[in-house]
Order: structure tokens, then sequence, then C-alpha cells
């Protein structure tokens, strides 16, 4: 039996990268999976990639009528709402004299507002439904440590792992556990923008940056969005049923707790 077979789960930042690898596997577990994001024709195609199991609902996740309508979309589609992973997230880097209110705004209510509003709303879901759930949030590696460069983006994550646990506390009376996966770091299309902002502060050839941390992770290279989907399946299934407010490190080495 699929792991995930009846259940449907609504996944954030889903048109690409880590979203995406999610929702392909949560498919192959039998899920139905909406993948919504803020880029619909991207999120549609790689929904119809997928198959019938999937499909697209436009979700910006620092509007709260965007929100609400995603879940509702959700719930209308699928007959209700078992699973949500938190992906949606910004990256943003600056020296501490550098770092400026409009990115601190953009990273915060896209990682941290972004991540409750939709949590929130879910929850309210699953209540309703009266049949438990699974909520997981991406938090980082990031958030388990300072970063000379990087404040805004690791007080972002540092507070997704401390809103899971307050969730965590408060929803499992519903039986809706909340639970967080913290990825080391995972390569993908987004680095050539981190490695051109390292490339910018610590003043090296473009490039460099990706290919050092990368040969620091003790596994031996950088993740990808597939090293993560075994852990955002057992989180999702019941198999986690009696695990409330943990973040699990999948990275590699990186960090150890």
């Amino acid at each position: 039996m699929q792991r995930l077979e009846g259940k449907t789960a609504l996944i954030t930042g889903a048109a690409r990268g880590i979203g995406l690898a999610f929702a392909k596997t949560y498919a192959a577990e039998g899920a139905v999976v909406a993948l919504g994001d803020i880029d619909l024709p991207r999120a549609e195609a790689a929904a119809a990639a997928i198959g019938r199991q999937a499909f697209a609902v436009a979700l910006d996740v620092t509007d709260q009528a965007s929100i609400e309508a995603a879940v509702a979309a959700v719930e209308h589609r699928a007959g209700g709402l078992d699973i949500l992973v938190n992906n949606a997230a910004l990256f943003d880097l600056a020296p501490i004299v550098e770092i400026t209110r409009a990115s601190y705004e953009r990273v915060f209510s896209v990682n941290v507002a972004g991540a409750l509003f939709t949590l929130q709303a879910a929850a309210r879901a699953m209540i309703r439904q009266g049949r438990g759930g699974k909520i997981i949030n991406m938090a980082s590696q990031a958030g388990r440590r300072g970063e000379a460069l990087v404040a805004v983006y690791c007080a972002s994550k540092a507070a997704v792992i401390s809103l899971t646990q307050s969730a965590a506390l408060n929803l499992i009376a519903h039986r809706i556990n909340v639970n967080a996966i913290a990825p080391g770091v995972v390569d993908g299309e987004h680095w050539e923008g981190v490695d051109a902002l390292f490339a910018k502060y610590e003043k090296r050839p473009l490039g460099e940056k990706r290919r050092l941390v990368g040969e620091e992770v003790p596994y031996g290279r950088m993740g990808r969005a597939e090293d993560l989907t075994g852990m955002a399946v057992f989180l999702a299934s019941a198999e986690s049923d009696y695990i409330v407010g943990q973040t699990y490190n999948v990275d590699g080495g990186n960090w150890l707790s």
C-alpha cells in the first residue's frame, strides 16, 4: 500500500526545486497533490507533467486572501486537506550594516508570516474536517546558527523552528502533527543567485562559493531536492503520528544535534 494513499496535500512554492520534488514523490505515494505557487503557469505545467493526481492553485503566501482561497480550492477540488508543506521561501544576504528594512520585511513576510498564516488556514480546515493532519515546515541549517552575512535569513529560519514547536504543542490536541525539516545546502537553480551574492560580498569569483560549500559537506557533496523526499513522506505519513514539534536535519552531516 502506498503510504499516502487517500490523502490530499498542499505544497507551497511547488512549481520548482524542493517543492516540486515533494509533489512528485507524494503523488507516487498515492496522494492527491495541490501545487501552490505564485507562478501559476509554471505550477500548472508541473502538475500536468505529474499527472491526474496533481493540480495547481494560485498561492501568494504574503496575501491572506490568496492563502484562504488556495486552501478553499483544495478542499473543494479534493474533498479535504490532510497534509500541508510550508516550502515557499526567499533568501537574501548582506553585512549587518547594509541590511535594508525592505529586505528584512520581504524575507520575513514569506518565510515566517507566510508559513504561519498558511499553517493557520490549513489547521482550520483540518480541524473542521475532524480527521487530524500533518503540517511540515521547511526550516534550514541556517536556523540553527548565525552566519556573518546571512542574519535575516538565519533569523527567519530560527523563527520557523520556534513556530513549529509552538504550533505543534497547540494543534496536537486536534491530532494535527506539526514538524519541520532543516535541509543543509541544497543545489538547484536558486544557487546561481545565492552564489552571486556571496561573490559580491566575499570578493570571490562566480561559482567558487557553490563549489566550496559542497566540498565542506561531510557527505561529500551538496544536497539535492530528492535527498529530502524520504523525510517529507515519513512526516506526512501515519508512521510519524507520535512525533510532535521536531525539526529534522537532512544535511549530509553539516549540523549535528
